[in-house]
């Protein structure tokens, strides 16, 4: 078994501070204090050096994580094998994603799991992207589904396996008798006088939506600023503005609202990830939730869009 320590290290690396690797962790702040004290003692190094508020890593500390991706990696490997050769799984899938994931497909790959390993307890928890990663550092989830932002590690981080997973389109959304309702597409430039309700400023799907709007040559009047898609289908609903939603969000059916394709210049796409701590992703629960994503993805592909 790998040195608990070396994952705490990890975790400390990730979120900068001790306090915050401890409320993320579920330890006291004390207890991640001891446990690098004692791993420091242990080796005979230092790990950490205060940093203002926060601590930074010694170059030891930066050389033992460095080599400790390949070691985590190969003891998931080690852990793959041995419960690849049981037809009974490793007894649990732990699943996590942003809010448009965990509701249009993580139950029903939940439910697949479910069924082929009847024994295996399988959890999901709805988190931001961000907090997805750090969830898979601290070994408190096994696979997410994340929406792309730049905020994100790279495709090329050691510590994970990151696979495309679909290319979200986003729709408009009017309310029923809007001059756009009966169109088969529209084009982002005949919505410029339209009144925008929008996504808060500073988060990821206003980010999208200003800077496609922008790339078709204006900027939206946001009259109503919303944060579920519930919320934001209801005030379109009722006509104070127009919207765009994502193709795989799911709406509660309203017979007053339209969703209208979009095409031509700068028409947005949100792109969507999985990842997994590298050297799990043949683990019998993890590969058959990985495959069972892709086909859902493919589905999702060929829909149209309900008005």
């Amino acid at each position: 078994m790998i040195d608990r320590r070396l994952k705490v290290l990890r975790v400390v690396a990730d979120r900068g501070t001790v306090s915050a690797a401890a409320e993320h962790l579920g330890y006291t702040a004390s207890a991640v204090s001891h446990q690098m004290r004692t791993l420091s003692r242990d080796l005979g190094v230092a790990l950490l050096e205060p940093d203002g508020r926060r601590v930074r890593l010694t170059p030891a500390a930066l050389t033992l994580l460095g080599r400790c991706d390949d070691l985590f990696a190969l003891w998931e490997e080690i852990h793959t094998e041995v419960q690849s050769s049981s037809s009974t799984g490793t007894g649990q899938l732990r699943l996590a994603g942003f809010s448009t994931a965990a509701s249009a497909l993580l139950p029903a790959v939940a439910a697949e799991v479910s069924r082929r390993f009847p024994r295996s307890t399988v959890r999901i928890t709805e988190a931001d992207p961000q907090v997805c990663f750090e969830m898979l550092v601290a070994d408190r989830v096994d696979l997410v589904v994340v929406v792309v932002t730049d905020l994100l590690p790279p495709t090329d981080d050691a510590r994970f396996e990151q696979h495309p997973l679909l290319a979200d389109t986003l729709d408009l959304l009017v309310p029923t008798g809007h001059r756009l309702a009966g169109r088969s597409w529209v084009s982002l430039t005949e919505l410029a006088r339209e009144p925008w309700i929008m996504d808060r400023p500073g988060r990821p799907h206003h980010q999208m939506v200003t800077t496609a709007c922008a790339a078709a040559g204006f900027t939206p009047h946001q009259v109503h600023e919303v944060v579920e898609w519930d919320t934001g289908a209801a005030l379109v609903a009722a006509g104070f503005g127009v919207a765009l939603v994502p193709r795989l969000a799911r709406l509660p059916p309203d017979e007053d609202l339209v969703r209208v394709p979009l095409r031509g210049v700068a028409t947005p796409v949100r792109h969507l990830r999985t990842a997994v701590r590298r050297g799990t992703a043949a683990q019998p629960e993890i590969a058959l939730a990985l495959a069972e994503l892709q086909r859902l993805a493919a589905a999702v592909g060929r829909e149209r869009p309900v008005g």
